[in-house]
């Protein structure tokens, strides 16, 4: 019922036609509506058991529709605001969809940007990285020293102190991943660590972390052709909004809100 409510707001756009499948107390209910609200909820050639089923929910919605507005419902502020912002919905939908196959992501500018990417992957490595988090520093101190002197290896310190209990059972691996999926003073670490060498602590939201980088790898750049679709996307969404700041930058704004 909800999504036929909403696509009764989406027909009040189509224009009056002469043929009528049915009246509610007068109130035409045109073919063309009936079409239109078929294709809404996905059925593009419809049977005349499914047509008798969606006109028979369609009178029903304009049954409440118009009984709505006989109990003056439609006077309501949080109902006249909840039909204008369903508006504006549709408005906006149907300015971007617009806008999207007029300013079509051409094979070039996809090309242009995976070309961009490969400048990129160049340099991108990944690392084989293990760690140990604890909470004070002179904690992540002391168990340097320990390592250093060999009274504990890494592996066991890391099972044994480690706050972090996914890692810390498989003696702080973390595996191999790209820095940028940790946070930021971690992956700065990961970067400057000499391969089989602990890092020096290093503090982040989560605590202090002992860093153990133990080997790296170049990164293969993914194939063009896997590339596209992701590409295509992201361009997509740039050029959107590129499109929208534009039109607030042209537009006349004034916020008058003292709060």
């Amino acid at each position: 019922m909800k999504k036929l409510l909403l696509i009764a707001s989406l027909s009040m756009a189509l224009p009056a036609m002469a043929q009528t499948v049915a009246t509610v107390n007068g109130q035409p209910i045109s073919q063309a509506e009936l079409d239109f609200t078929l294709k809404a909820v996905g059925i593009q050639s419809a049977n005349e058991e499914q047509r008798k089923a969606l006109l028979d929910e369609v009178i029903n919605r304009d049954v409440l529709a118009q009984e709505a507005v006989k109990q003056g419902l439609d006077k309501q502020e949080i109902v006249k605001m909840n039909i204008e912002s369903t508006r504006k919905e549709i408005l906006i939908a149907s300015l971007i969809q617009d806008w999207a196959e007029k300013n079509p992501v051409t094979d070039t500018d996809i090309k242009k940007a995976y070309d961009q990417s490969l400048t990129e992957f160049k340099q991108a490595k990944e690392y084989k990285v293990s760690h140990i988090l604890v909470k004070e520093e002179d904690k992540a101190k002391q168990l340097i020293a320990d390592i250093k002197a060999k009274k504990i290896s890494f592996e066991e310190a890391a099972k044994k102190d480690s706050l972090d209990p996914g890692s810390g059972r498989d003696g702080g691996d973390l595996g191999w991943s790209d820095p940028s999926a940790y946070v930021p003073e971690f992956a700065d670490a990961v970067r400057k660590a000499k391969k089989g060498e602990i890092t020096e602590p290093v503090q982040s939201q989560y605590g202090y972390h002992i860093i153990l980088v133990t080997d790296d790898r170049s990164v293969a750049p993914p194939s063009f052709d896997s590339s596209q679709a992701e590409i295509k996307q992201r361009l997509s969404r740039e050029k959107l909004m590129d499109y929208v700041q534009k039109l607030r930058k042209d537009a006349k704004v004034e916020i008058t809100e003292t709060k």
